[in-house]
């Protein structure tokens, strides 16, 4: 039987050319192809090679090329049927029986595709039309306009129950072609199907050979349940193997050598128009197994890049979780965070494409974020806490498939932790066969960088006196109204309960009443009245024996009024939120800096004193906003 293209597409897609050559050519790494001694041809010097992301081979020596199907032809002498048979078990893809049924499916298949390119003819048109004026006005505020939204085939579905159903109607498209391509609903108690797409930008994604299979439609109404919508699951759309983008960015990847991964679609559009067309983005839903090893098979070590907020944090998390079975020598994840939580868009429109190319230019590596995400889940303060921290780590790394990277990696945490626990006096006093700092000799010959001797890092006097680099066993003023506003404005707490959780506070008295408050504001709730739930918590925490604690805070805050009671609540929140942001992006910074300079600590080297330098002239730009 003839086997539809679809077929055979996915069966390449999941088996890399270099991994079905490579069982019969000893292949070697050049560049970002492969070489090797021809199969064909009894030669000395290699001149066969393998590209992945072509899904191609090319024997110079012979004059043959082709993909895996003929390569199992022309070695093994197989026919076409035995090869795509024999692939297909490997790809774990199951192949359709010779049935008229087969052939029914593969024509509708046909027909959704069609029906799709209809649909972006339908939008395009929408947007150039007068009852596109609003969509167009968004896109000249994000910048997608002219050449940009052509070539992202940007339009607009109408507020309209039927536009999009007439027109293609209009085409002789039948109704049930279009439910199933998931253009229109039909409800079973309405027999009478609307549009799916209402009054939405609209964002057409193409397959790997660019054929339009599904849509992502943004929101222009502020009551919109729903900012994005995607089309829903269908015979040519299945979310969680698809990416955005994927169709325009395997060669811009093979050429620079990887591959970006960023968190959606405008996101995607931002770094293409910075000059990085290199990008793809899952839709709408973190990343899944088959999207990461379709990643994984055009660039080995992407990029993925994320805000630099609690949420951007978060999903980089779930990520490393995910790759953690799967990296090996040569394959991992590299991330990028932007700052100010900004997300990609953000910083193009703000700031340019040469901002924006610089803030990716740095990646860090996966260790390095691993190690973090584990130091920063709890106190380190007793050896309790920081074997609990240590059991963590190593569990994570015992995820990793790979023996040999398995082993580096355990080496490498425990460097961390070693570097990590040390007492401030051994940090420093360095002696035999402890860790050693920035400033210390390295090799016995001194830490030289070009222009001579590098003296230790030192932070500058405004720094010294900033609340980050204040003693911990106070409580430093941004932290004290933090939880002082949340125990005397308790509004706060129900707007604002996870974000305050999640705060990352340096004082162990700030740590103990925070956990308090939100334990009172857990059994009592924030029904009623103001001023009851106040005097509740109040007392309540007293009766916890935090009333010395109390006192603390209010002397350690007492020039930021916005904390204390007796003003209005608007003014409370609203400089509650803006210390929260403040302090969890010095968090963040700080981690940062802890992070380079025990890599520093430990590697040395110009590039990473350089970053570091960077990071600390950063972090005294912040002190600005106090």
């Amino acid at each position: 039987m003839r086997y539809p293209p679809s077929i055979l597409e996915d069966i390449k897609s999941r088996l890399p050319v270099s991994s079905v050559v490579g069982r019969r050519v000893k292949l070697l790494k050049a560049g970002r192809e492969w070489k090797g001694l021809s199969p064909f041809n009894a030669e000395r010097s290699p001149s066969f090679f393998v590209n992945d992301q072509k899904q191609a081979w090319f024997d110079f020596s012979s004059g043959r090329n082709g993909d895996i199907f003929t390569f199992l032809m022309e070695a093994e002498g197989l026919s076409f049927m035995e090869a795509v048979e024999r692939l297909a078990g490997e790809a774990g893809v199951s192949l359709p029986v010779a049935t008229p049924e087969a052939e029914v499916r593969e024509k509708k298949r046909v027909g959704l595709q069609d029906a799709m390119a209809l649909a972006v003819t339908y939008f395009r048109q929408e947007l150039k039309g007068p009852k596109g004026r609003e969509a167009r006005d968004y896109l000249v505020s994000r910048g997608l306009v002219g050449e940009v939204a052509e070539r992202f085939g940007l339009g607009y579905a109408p507020n309209d129950r039927h536009g999009l159903r007439d027109y293609l109607a209009g085409k002789d498209v039948p109704v049930e072609v279009m439910v199933e391509a998931g253009l229109l609903i039909q409800l079973d108690d309405n027999p009478v199907a609307y549009d799916r797409f209402r009054d939405r930008v609209m964002f057409p994604i193409a397959d790997v050979k660019g054929r339009v299979i599904a849509f992502g439609g943004r929101a222009l109404s502020k009551d919109a349940q729903a900012k994005y919508l995607n089309s829903p699951e269908t015979p040519i759309f299945h979310k969680g193997s698809t990416l955005y983008n994927l169709n325009r960015a395997r060669k811009p990847a093979h050429d620079a050598g990887t591959l970006f991964v960023v968190e959606g679609y405008v996101d995607a559009i931002a770094l293409d128009r910075a000059g990085l067309a290199n990008v793809v983005a899952p839709l709408g839903t973190a990343l899944t197994e088959e999207q990461l090893a379709m990643i994984w098979r055009i660039a080995p070590e992407p990029i993925l890049c994320f805000d630099g907020d609690k949420a951007g944090l978060r999903a980089a998390y779930r990520a490393i979780d995910l790759a953690l079975p799967g990296i090996g020598p040569g394959k991992t994840l590299r991330f990028a965070f932007l700052p100010g939580g900004q997300d990609p868009d953000d910083m193009l429109r703000s700031q340019g494409a040469e901002a924006l190319r610089a803030a990716l230019d740095k990646p860090r590596p996966l260790v390095d974020v691993l190690f973090e995400r584990e130091i920063e889940r709890s106190p380190l303060e007793t050896p309790e806490q920081r074997a609990d921290c240590e059991k963590r780590i190593f569990v994570a790394v015992a995820q990793i498939a790979d023996e040999d990277l398995k082993r580096h990696y355990r080496q490498a945490m425990r460097d961390r932790l070693q570097a990590l626990f040390q007492s401030p006096q051994r940090r420093e006093q360095p002696g035999r066969g402890q860790a050693r700092g920035p400033s210390d000799v390295r090799g016995g010959r001194g830490n030289f960088q070009k222009g001579g001797y590098v003296p230790p890092l030192a932070a500058s006097e405004r720094l010294k006196r900033s609340a980050l680099l204040r003693p911990a066993a106070g409580v430093t003023p941004r932290e004290a109204a933090l939880v002082l506003a949340a125990i005397h404005h308790p509004g706060i707490l129900e707007a604002e309960a996870e974000t305050f959780a999640e705060l990352i506070f340096d004082s162990a008295i700030a740590r103990r009443l925070r956990a308090a408050l939100l334990d009172c504001a857990a059994e009592s709730g924030f029904g009623g009245d103001a001023k009851a739930n106040l005097a509740g918590f109040a007392d309540n925490l007293a009766r916890r024996g935090l009333g010395d604690a109390i006192r603390m805070i209010e002397d350690s805050a007492r020039i930021e009024t916005w904390a204390h009671p007796g003003g209005e609540f608007d003014r409370a929140l609203a400089g509650w939120r803006e210390a929260a942001l403040l302090h969890a992006r010095q968090s963040f910074l700080n981690t940062e800096i802890d992070s380079v300079s025990l890599d520093f600590a430990v590697n040395g080297g110009e590039e990473r004193f350089e970053r570091l330098k960077a990071l600390l002239q950063r972090r005294e730009a912040l002190l600005e906003q106090e």
